[in-house]
């Protein structure tokens, strides 16, 4: 590209950075004047979708966003929640969706990297990530290309830079046909005394940059993030980032031994928008200006323009404010790690952003308006009607067996094996549980008993159904995956992805999803502590199913009590915890109808948010008392599938006779919320457990007893008994055969 920062700003330029007409005059009232080229470029990027969450803002102000253990919510680069003896776990979950669409290896890949920054910039080292990647159709041209892609980006990034991936998700349905989702999470440790931020402080003070060189991979990379594909998809792919986890590991390494050092004033990571969005936000944070010089920025490649370096999104890159006299010693230390370091410009006192290059002034704008001023919209909404419930006579009936087996082999409740170990799980020596259970699980090094537990949960089916069930059933399904393992739910993070929000109809989506979050949130004691919005994800108008994923995080005092979800032993009595009776019920857009008969309708289960609070409470109860034996959360599938899956864990079958004269197909299939399966180490006629029942009466907390553990066949009312062999069998083939061709 060749630079000239007088180039006509033409209508049509304008909309080529995304922005609207009106916007562009906002931009021309604050500055006084036409921008130049380069300034144009920059207010794209701090005014994109991405950065500054213009149609999200008004509602992600209703979240709860604080408690007692809250040191950090959002606003920084990750929340940072007090787990206890001077130590606190970091985290953050933020997309890499159209980048991933778009060149499926690096999109991935440098969602990993990037999301790992965000922890170790506040001064913590990585110690857990997941992913949640939702594809197409399985059989639309471009799915396996894509999963292949993507998961081989995230496994190389993660196992590279020495991170375990601890769990995740993976669904598919033709609706992300055009639009992947990859929403990557990392969570580290810090102590509560060592945490760094990005406000910058102290007029006349270094502005550095640090890690790799700056190249032209992912100019406008934010920008384009921030639109809807058309059919110019290949065209895109200079705007993805290109990734090196050796340099990402190196330049951990040499950030947390620099800020040992007291060197560190003000620290930020180079993301979305690159040196123009971590150079704005910390002075703007600060209430100070910044003044960079471009040439003394290390680049890659030659004749980089002005417009080019402030815009690109090279990965592995840092931006600190230091204090001058730890100077020199902050460079030997980035020399010995042999990443750049260079003295790029300093801060101010007259908050303005100005940018240098060649002795010529390329940019001089207002450093609050370019966060501060940018766009805040309340876009109209339509609340989404709601489906009718399902009929009492209009549920197709299937042989349970043959349900369940069916079930287990289709593609979204199949095995994701063929995932998981292409992860690294067990890196760093502090995993307790491999993925495949309700949540990750690791130990809190120097600690011999602390561990730290971790979910990523959202049902989008039932969010497009009802937004704001949806909403609630996200929060509740991570909370309770947490509650199962023993942990005590701390916080949560957001990662909200969602349509065009200029249509009406996907506005509402958006609005009662974080209204359905927050509810939930509030009632459970649950904040979100960071978050990131993906909008726009639709390709020639075609939108995701709205798409809330919400990571959460939860302490275990004592790991020697971790439950997982295989039977522990035979003869060990199954309780259903949180339903009367065993009853299952719900059935609408529930994967029984999805995947054995195509159909997409009824309203999705209610979520009873006191009841799922009071039931996940006496399930830790439970846990901490030593009588649970075994713990799994029912949703996707119902009882049949939880029970199922706890018997492939174990090797151990189960004889679970008929549910009270319910119908077989709502009671096995129903995804009604707020249940857990636990098996107990009582005596099922002695006392101990009739006062266990006689506790849960008064706490309101149904817990019949529906079974026992024995054998090896899994054994559902009167169907036809199925060997724990042949539900494995049918678990693990679907992946390896799709990905097989």
């Amino acid at each position: 590209m060749t630079f000239n920062n007088d180039l006509p700003i033409t209508p049509q330029l304008v909309a080529d950075h995304g922005l609207k007409p009106d916007e562009y005059e906002k931009i021309i009232d604050l500055t006084g004047r036409r921008p130049t080229y380069t300034e144009l470029g920059i207010f794209s990027a701090m005014w994109n979708e991405h950065c500054s969450y213009k149609s999200s803002k008004k509602w992600l102000k209703t979240l709860p966003t604080s408690g007692p253990r809250v040191i950090q919510g959002p606003g920084e680069n990750a929340g940072v929640v007090d787990i206890g003896d001077g130590q606190a776990v970091v985290f953050k979950m933020e997309s890499h969706n159209h980048p991933s669409y778009i060149e499926p290896y690096q999109g991935a890949a440098t969602g990993v990297g990037g999301i790992l920054r965000d922890v170790f910039t506040m001064g913590a080292r990585p110690v857990a990530a997941m992913n949640a990647l939702r594809f197409g159709s399985p059989d639309h041209e471009k799915t396996r290309h894509l999963v292949s892609g993507v998961v081989a980006g995230v496994g190389g990034y993660g196992n590279s830079f020495g991170v375990p991936t601890v769990g995740g998700e993976v669904e598919f349905d033709e609706r992300y046909n055009g639009n992947i989702l990859v929403n990557a999470f990392a969570a580290g440790l810090a102590d509560t005394d060592k945490i760094f931020y990005s406000k910058a402080e102290g007029v006349g003070l270094p502005v550095v940059y640090l890690g790799a060189k700056t190249g032209r991979d992912g100019v406008g990379g934010a920008t384009m993030a921030s639109a809807e594909f058309g059919d110019d998809i290949e065209e895109k792919r200079p705007t993805v980032q290109v990734g090196d986890p050796f340099t990402e590991k190196r330049l951990l390494e040499a950030c947390l031994e620099l800020m040992k050092t007291g060197a560190v004033i003000a620290i930020q990571d180079m993301g979305a928008a690159g040196l123009t969005c971590s150079a704005v936000e910390m002075g703007a944070k600060g209430d100070l200006g910044i003044e960079l010089d471009l040439d003394n920025v290390p680049v890659r490649e030659e004749a980089m323009t002005p417009y080019e370096m402030m815009l690109s999104e090279s990965q592995e890159r840092m931006l600190m404010v230091l204090h001058p006299e730890k100077e020199a010693e902050a460079r030997a230390v980035f020399e010995k790690w042999e990443l750049d370091f260079a003295t790029v410009g300093k801060t101010t006192d007259d908050l303005r952003f100005r940018v240098m290059w060649r002795g010529e002034e390329v940019a001089n704008l207002p450093i609050k308006e370019l966060g501060d001023a940018a766009p805040e919209y309340d876009r109209p909404w339509i609340e989404p009607a709601k489906p009718a419930a399902l009929a009492a006579d209009d549920i197709p009936q299937m042989d349970v067996a043959d349900a369940l087996l069916k079930l287990l082999g289709s593609a979204n409740l199949s095995s994701r094996r063929w995932v998981w170990e292409q992860y690294d799980t067990l890196i760093q020596g502090n995993g307790l549980q491999r993925p495949g259970g309700d949540a990750g699980v690791i130990r809190v090094e120097g600690h011999a008993h602390k561990a730290l537990a971790f979910s990523s949960d959202v049902t989008p089916r039932y969010c497009e159904a009802d937004p704001f069930e949806g909403g609630k059933q996200a929060v509740a399904e991570c909370w309770r995956n947490l509650t199962a393992t023993g942990a005590d739910p701390l916080a949560a993070t957001d990662n909200l992805n969602f349509g065009n929000p200029e249509r009406p109809e996907i506005m509402g989506q958006l609005v009662m999803a974080i209204k359905g979050i927050g509810e939930a949130c509030r009632a459970l004691d649950f904040p979100i502590v960071s978050g990131n919005v993906s909008l726009y994800n639709e390709t020639n108008g075609k939108g995701i199913l709205p798409t809330p994923t919400i990571g959460g995080v939860g302490l275990l005092p004592d790991a020697s009590q971790m439950m997982r979800i295989g039977f522990a032993a035979e003869d060990q009595v199954i309780l259903l915890v949180g339903a009367p009776d065993g009853r299952g019920s719900h059935l609408g857009q529930s994967l029984y109808l999805r995947e054995l008969f195509d159909r997409k309708d009824g309203a999705p289960p209610p979520v009873d948010l006191a009841h799922e609070r009071r039931t996940g409470d006496f399930v830790r109860k439970l846990i901490r008392s030593g009588i649970a034996t075994a713990v799994h959360d029912l949703s996707d599938g119902g009882l049949a599938v939880g029970l199922a899956e706890m018997a492939m864990a174990s090797g151990i079958g189960a004889n679970v006779p008929d549910l009270v004269d319910l119908h077989p197909i709502p009671a096995w299939f129903g995804e009604d919320q707020g249940r857990y399966l636990v098996t107990i180490n009582l005596d099922p006629h002695g006392e101990e457990i009739v006062a266990l029942w006689r506790e849960a009466e008064s706490l309101g907390v149904a817990a019949p007893w529906i079974g026992r553990t024995g054998g090896k066949r899994l054994v559902l009312g009167d169907a036809r008994p199925i060997p724990v062999a042949e539900l494995r069998a049918a678990h693990e083939g679907w992946f390896p055969h799709f990905m097989q061709g």
